[in-house]
């Protein structure tokens, strides 16, 4: 009979820049997956500091073509929708009975872990955060802000080496991402639909993420959360119309760096 798993020592492999800050997608989908799709799933990098920000439904294969599970140092869940969680399920089994690796890090809104039936996962450790919170691991430093969206959803700053990026997880336009602070060198902002849906879903229009991009002062705008029923080319155009520079779209695969 064979014996438990022999914990794997953590690889030391990131996405490239480790010195400054990267931002690799894993699935941008927003609200349900598209053919060959993936819901909101991103993996930041900086100095060796691995975090998984959000882990929507097929992001977790998408994740093993980029880095060893067993390099996360932690995962941030930005709300309950299942879209951005789902693939907690399959990092937590596979921690447990491939790595034998117990406690990882889950910053979560308060109640996350109840309402996701994950609570007792050995595989995680759950820290509850909120509305001006703040948290470190390694080269990464994080705060929080609460967003215009149904439920608790909170948004991160996410600031390594002498970059900064700005994540909106979801929300309506009523909330300012410039409350992410100053110095962003890039925002990765909802853009779920075009203008003719503005007001009926609690998300933004590429209308509005430009808007609220540009307002922001962002160096750099990539739009992400679309719709996989909208037309990309459509909500890119009214990005970059209110945004006043070119904006860029978040795809599986494509890496950022800062």
């Amino acid at each position: 009979m064979a014996g438990p798993p022999t914990p794997q020592r953590r690889s030391e492999a990131v996405p490239s820049a480790e010195a400054g800050l990267s931002l690799t997608v894993l699935g941008c989908d927003g609200s349900w997956t598209g053919p060959d799709g993936a819901g909101s799933g991103y993996l930041v990098a900086s100095g060796g500091t691995n975090l998984l920000v959000d882990a929507g439904p097929g992001t977790f294969s998408r994740l093993q073509r980029h880095l060893d599970p067993g390099s996360i140092d932690a995962v941030f869940i930005s709300h309950h929708h299942p879209d951005h969680w789902t693939d907690l399920y399959p990092l937590a089994t596979h921690s447990q009975f491939v790595l034998g690796r117990f406690g990882i890090p889950v910053l979560a809104p308060s109640g996350f872990a109840e309402r996701a039936g994950i609570r007792d996962s050995p595989a995680f450790d759950w820290r509850p955060v909120a509305d001006g919170g703040a948290a470190r691991f390694g080269a990464l430093g994080l705060t929080f802000h609460r967003t215009d969206h149904s439920f608790e959803t909170l948004a991160v700053r996410i600031d390594g080496g002498s970059r900064s990026l700005g994540y909106s997880a979801d929300t309506g336009p009523a909330w300012p991402l410039a409350e992410l602070g100053s110095g962003l060198g890039l925002v990765l902002c909802e853009a779920t639909y075009t203008s003719e849906h503005e007001g009926t879903a609690g998300h933004m229009s590429g209308r509005q993420a430009g808007s609220q991009g540009r307002a922001a002062g962002a160096e750099r705008l990539v739009i992400t959360h679309r719709w996989p029923t909208i037309d990309a080319a459509a909500v890119a155009s009214e990005a970059e119309m209110s945004f006043g520079a070119p904006v860029e779209q978040a795809a599986i695969g494509k890496e950022f760096v800062l």
